[in-house]
């Protein structure tokens, strides 16, 4: 039977040896990477900072794997990230594969029913979120969309709207 408590002073200072050698590791890595790395998550983002968590806490905690495996596999997930990003910074569609669409779920004070069902999004949280931008009335509203990383976004119509800003906002063809 493995001792609860306390097994030896070596597995102690493995501890805290790997576990610091590795967090400065993953902080230095993060601050080379860029702010997008640490930026709002989408999912895909949150996918990568799963992954970092449970690969630093294996590294820290398992004997069976060696500080430099753990390293490469910390820097290997942030190298991942870093070119993903750049690569959806330059290519539209590798974009729209990692980080999907803005959804439009209300236009000119109008629910759009399918997109609420398609983004599994009910009236009540729309309304909330048109509430949270200080905006009483639902005709005062221009859009709500759902973005990428799962806030909202208002629009209100004394705002001066053009296409730039609802240019890429996904509109389902049944609310169309």
């Amino acid at each position: 039977m493995q001792p609860v408590f306390f097994d030896d002073w070596e597995g102690l200072t493995r501890t805290v040896v790997v576990g610091f050698l590795t967090y400065v590791t993953l902080v230095v890595a993060l601050r080379c990477s860029g702010k997008r790395t640490l930026s709002k998550m989408n999912a895909f983002d949150l996918i990568v900072t799963v992954a970092l968590g449970s690969t630093l806490a294996t590294a820290l905690l398992s004997k069976g794997v060696a500080l430099a495996e753990g390293i490469l596999a910390l820097a290997l997930l942030i190298g991942l990230q870093f070119v993903v990003t750049w690569t959806s910074v330059r290519a539209r569609w590798v974009r729209r594969l990692v980080t999907g669409e803005p959804w439009m779920l209300l236009r000119r004070g109008a629910f759009l029913p399918a997109s609420l069902r398609r983004a599994r999004v009910t009236e009540d949280e729309v309304r909330a979120a048109v509430r949270a931008a200080g905006l009483c009335d639902m005709e005062s509203v221009e859009a709500v969309v759902l973005e990428t990383d799962g806030s909202f976004s208002v629009v209100s119509r004394g705002s001066k709207v053009g296409t730039s800003s609802l240019k890429d906002v996904r509109v389902l063809a049944a609310d169309a």
